[in-house]
């Protein structure tokens, strides 16, 4: 073997050593919200970061997902913080606020502005963001329910995002997967949600990769 020849087989092996060190490398997301993402009076292993950290991990990929949720926060407090509770090197971010603006009857315009200046940051920072929706409560009223709920189809549409509708799909109104105040996801509602989640978690990973 000649010399030129060695050297192009060991630069293409560095190559390929490069590509496949680079592929392998675990991405890191940022499960952002209140007390849905929180877990709320949960275990953190049973909290929803956690859930789909583990479902993913056991479909192959390689993923950690860091829990920044805070139990109580309305989309302004989460746009107060997300600047610092979402680090460098964050490879795409799970946003989910607005559950507490239903909750209280705030402004549908405010939650619509904080939302929309949450993607608005991360965006200017090259993070990717899967957006998650929150249906506001029927007994909160028509007008106030039309005016809410299409938040999120909306700044998916405008930022393109990807959407995922409802995070308590398969949870809501359902006794045995809620805590007792009937709000919040208990541990199989969060491995319900994880599952339902998933789908969207791994077209949303693909694309990072992309």
């Amino acid at each position: 073997m000649t010399f030129k020849v060695l050297a192009g087989a060991i630069m293409a092996a560095a190559f390929f050593l490069m590509a496949t060190a680079a592929e392998a490398r675990t991405l890191n997301l940022v499960g952002f919200g209140d007390s849905l993402m929180a877990g709320y009076e949960l275990a953190p292993e049973e909290a929803f970061p956690a859930r789909l950290e583990k479902l993913m991990k056991d479909k192959g990929y390689d993923v950690a997902i860091t829990n920044a949720g805070v139990s109580g926060d309305t989309s302004a407090d989460g746009l107060a913080r997300i600047d610092w509770s979402v680090p460098d090197g964050t490879d795409g971010v799970i946003l989910e606020l607005g559950a507490n603006d239903a909750l209280r009857g705030l402004s549908p315009a405010d939650t619509r502005k904080n939302i929309e200046a949450a993607i608005q940051r991360l965006q200017e920072r090259k993070i990717p963001v899967l957006l998650v929706g929150i249906l506001a409560p029927p007994n909160m009223g028509s007008d106030y329910v039309k005016a809410f709920n299409p938040i999120y189809k909306d700044l998916a549409a405008k930022y393109n995002l990807p959407l995922y509708p409802f995070f308590l799909d398969g949870v809501v109104l359902k006794a045995d997967s809620q805590l007792k105040d009937g709000m919040h996801p208990n541990a199989e509602g969060t491995k319900i949600m994880a599952e339902k989640f998933f789908p969207t978690a791994e077209a949303f990973v693909k694309m990072i990769k992309m």
